[in-house]
């Protein structure tokens, strides 16, 4: 079933196009600005997919403005699939933009799925870095259904939560690439890529990790 989104709509100038934006804007004064990325999209995934949603209802509510971009060819984006790799240029280009229009409010990335390794990639080339980052259902190496993603350097603080049995970002690839270094991963057993039944406990730890950070 759909799941009712009811924010505002912004077109920006993008390296490929224009890129649409929704913005879900707090009753007060905004504590910072929470951009949110959404799953892949050759299987579907937009910003008005339930976890991206979800998290930013979340943290709207919080007090944070929320921004969940399109990526290349979604809705109204302009362009086509980069394999994240002119998707991670696209968000720059937005991140130049919101901190252009709010230059006095902490920047967090929120990446899930497909867009959480967009987010990594951002996080890599990033400057000045953002001042917080939460990544879920990060997808590391070959996947199934034969996509690959090249694992990225992150800061030491980035939050990371998986699902036990995510079937799309399996964690023994995460796990594989955490163990050198003992990176933490928060785990939520037995949950899946979507984090089904527990999703809003999810969009919750991400608000605790954000709230450090905020003005």
């Amino acid at each position: 079933m759909p799941v009712e989104d009811e924010c505002s709509t912004q077109r920006i100038d993008g390296p490929a196009g224009k890129l649409q934006l929704l913005i879900d804007r707090p009753s007060s004064p905004a504590k910072g600005i929470a951009l949110i990325s959404h799953p892949q999209p050759l299987l579907g995934g937009s910003p008005r997919h339930r976890v991206p949603l979800t998290l930013s209802r979340k943290l709207c509510a919080a007090g944070w403005l929320t921004v969940r971009p399109s990526f290349r060819g979604v809705d109204g984006s302009e362009g086509e699939y980069a394999e994240g790799l002119g998707e991670a240029q696209d968000m720059l280009a937005v991140i130049a933009h919101l901190r252009g229009e709010y230059p006095d409010l902490p920047l967090a990335l929120v990446g899930f799925s497909f867009g959480a390794y967009v987010f990594a990639r951002v996080a890599s080339e990033l400057s000045p870095p953002a001042d917080a980052i939460a990544l879920m259902g990060l997808p590391v190496g070959t996947v199934p259904g034969g996509r690959d993603y090249e694992a990225q350097d992150l800061p030491a603080d980035c939050l990371l939560l998986h699902g036990e049995a995510d079937e799309m970002a399996p964690l023994a690839n995460l796990l594989d690439w955490a163990r050198p270094v003992q990176r933490e991963v928060v785990l939520y057993a037995g949950a899946d890529h979507f984090f089904k039944g527990c999703l809003e406990r999810v969009a919750q730890r991400v608000l605790q990790h954000l709230q450090g950070v905020q003005s």
